[in-house]
């Protein structure tokens, strides 16, 4: 017989379920403290060290701040006087007159979506008292006189982080929808989202790891990465991946897609209406791609020039073995555009044209403008990350995936906060974010190069001053044609980064720029129309990026079928279809290939 308070209330939650759930919370909870303390006490308690030399950027703006205090003083009047007119808009509210607001988000902040936020009196209040004082932070510290240019880029990202953490959105009694939540399911959101939290903090092995989807609902060649084809070639480094073809003729020269080694290739594969792999292949392609071990402490020892000499030379050979054609297409991914052009100039080096026509896809090669990224890169930062890196042979993926969320930190890290710990939800299945998580080591020694070699020194654009092989390295020596193709919003490869990079080449340059940032503004398929992208129609490159974007031309639609029609320009012969199992390789297993289903946070939870 049900209790007379059920009746009364039918919205309340089942008793027994309140209770398993409050057991587990304290089993979990009981637990990760006991294994916490145990960590503590193996390693010692000691004094953490500034180790990205946050303390003393900002130890550096105080000083600098407190010398000017008529600046101090003027930024805090500003701040009183945006107070004190958003006392009287909320007044005038309450009183039920319009008014405008003092303080509004961006369009795309979609942190404040929710209605209440605009709608309700006191959410409308938090919000624009939360935003004006998140301007007047930044408007503070942006630019303190007599700060060096990277304390400068520090103080500034870490302010952001700061102001994004303290969003009312990231609070449960300022978040309207969290708000009702609580009340509708009388707290029981707040313990799910405890639960879920534990349950980060354990499969993160004690470090917080915030889910961002479902891993369950995917599995590499069943719904992502489905593309048929045969792995056909293999090193310690990397898979070779040859895709079936579906044309009867095909263009004559292969195409080889060099994915970085920071991310898996399959960001290209993701489900086949917009695989740019697939529609590769629908276009006439004989498409091969390099799928790179995720390498641990084994690799160690495997350097830049081991990318260059066991990747793409590599597969070159086995291409040429495999179609008999002694020159390909080539495209590069970010870092695997860093690396094809290190192999294109090592190639002219050696006086071998063996790479046709290469794109690159958000690829720096001139790094003295490294964007938001460069915050983390100075000889402190890397002499610590060293440190770490040459104790285990490898840099955690995981560590570098915290780096880039932390570029997006509202999309990519409050979001799911919200969601998962405030809401109590469960995080979506969606594939972008699988791959997203799905992150790869990299070997101590490569990576160690790569930093200050690329980011501190820029020494790739300075001719004979990276040598791979014996061969020493000069852009300017690549005469084949190559097509660059950046993204406007690209917080990863800054677009004007990108463009410096392109004017160091010898040969000619077609530099496109396309909307949206790093991934959505390369994955974007024709079928979809979405963002465009500009083409400049001078034969030359304008000295500077921004005098080329005031001659471009503004497109609609996606720039796959602009690097169409040039990529066939350059190789109009044709060939028969060429079937990856009647090769002259042997088939080694299906595509995607096993290199690419290690998963690096499945092995630590295992």
């Amino acid at each position: 017989m049900a209790a007379p308070q059920d009746k009364a209330h039918p919205e309340l939650p089942d008793p027994q379920e309140v209770a398993k759930t409050y057991a587990e919370v304290a089993k979990r909870a009981s637990h990760l403290i006991t294994e916490h303390v145990q960590r503590q006490l193996k390693k010692g308690v000691a004094t953490p060290a500034d180790e990205l030399g946050i303390a003393q950027a900002f130890m550096d703006m105080m000083a600098k701040l407190l010398s000017n205090p008529y600046k101090l003083a003027q930024a805090q009047m500003n701040l009183v006087w945006d107070y004190f007119s958003l006392w009287q808009h909320s007044m005038l509210r309450f009183a039920g007159m319009n008014a405008a607001p003092v303080a509004t988000p961006e369009r795309s902040d979609k942190r404040f979506k929710d209605e209440e936020w605009q709608e309700h009196f006191m959410f409308d209040f938090v919000k624009q008292s939360y935003l004006i004082a998140a301007r007047h932070i930044h408007d503070t510290v942006c630019c303190v006189e007599g700060l060096d240019e990277q304390t400068q880029k520090k103080v500034n990202f870490y302010t952001r982080q700061y102001i994004d953490a303290l969003s009312p959105s990231n609070f449960a009694m300022t978040n309207p929808e969290v708000f009702r939540e609580t009340v509708k399911s009388h707290g029981q959101n707040l313990i799910k989202g405890l639960n879920n939290l534990l349950r980060d903090v354990e499969e993160g092995g004690g470090n917080l790891r915030v889910k961002m989807t479902d891993t369950t609902a995917f599995e590499l060649g069943k719904n992502v990465a489905t593309s048929p084809g045969k792995v056909v070639f293999q090193t310690d480094m990397m898979q070779l991946i040859q895709y079936t073809p579906s044309t009867d003729k095909v263009l004559k020269r292969p195409l080889l897609i060099v994915p970085p080694w920071i991310n898996k290739f399959y960001i290209l594969d993701l489900r086949e209406k917009n695989s740019y792999i697939k529609w590769c292949v629908d276009q006439g392609h004989t498409v091969f791609v390099i799928s790179w071990v995720n390498p641990d402490e084994k690799q160690a020892e495997k350097t830049f020039e081991s990318y260059v000499l066991e990747g793409i030379v590599a597969a070159l050979d086995a291409i040429e073995q495999q179609t008999g054609e002694k020159e390909i297409n080539a495209c590069g991914y970010c870092l695997g555009g860093t690396l094809l052009a290190t192999t294109l100039a090592y190639l002219a080096g050696k006086k071998q044209k063996r790479i046709a026509s290469a794109t690159f896809f958000t690829t720096m090669t001139d790094f003295s403008e490294p964007g938001e990224l460069g915050v983390f890169i100075d000889e402190g930062q890397v002499s610590s990350l060293e440190k770490k890196m040459f104790e285990r042979g490898y840099l955690e993926g995981s560590e570098m995936a915290g780096t880039f969320n932390m570029l997006r930190a509202n999309d990519l890290i409050w979001s799911f906060v919200v969601n998962n710990y405030l809401l109590g939800k469960d995080p979506f299945p969606f594939d972008l974010l699988y791959w997203n998580s799905d992150s790869t080591r990299m070997p101590a020694k490569m990576h160690s190069f790569y930093l200050r070699a690329m980011y501190m020194e820029n020494r790739l654009v300075q001719p004979g001053n990276v040598v791979i092989d014996g061969v020493p390295i000069d852009l300017g020596k690549i005469k084949v044609p190559c097509y660059f193709i950046s993204a406007i919003e690209d917080h990863i490869a800054p677009w004007k980064s990108t463009y410096m990079g392109a004017r160091n080449f010898g040969g000619p340059v077609r530099f496109v720029l396309g909307g949206s940032g790093h991934i959505a503004g390369i994955v974007n398929p024709p079928v979809a129309n979405k963002y465009g992208y500009w083409v400049n129609p001078a034969a030359k490159l304008a000295p500077t990026a921004d005098a080329w974007f005031e001659g471009a031309q503004q497109q609609t639609g996606s720039w796959w079928t602009d690097w169409q029609s040039w990529v066939s320009a350059h190789d109009a012969d044709q060939a028969d279809a060429r079937d990856p199992a009647k090769g002259k390789l042997k088939v080694l297993e299906d595509a995607p290939g096993s290199f690419v289903k290690i998963r690096i946070d499945a092995k630590k939870a295992a």
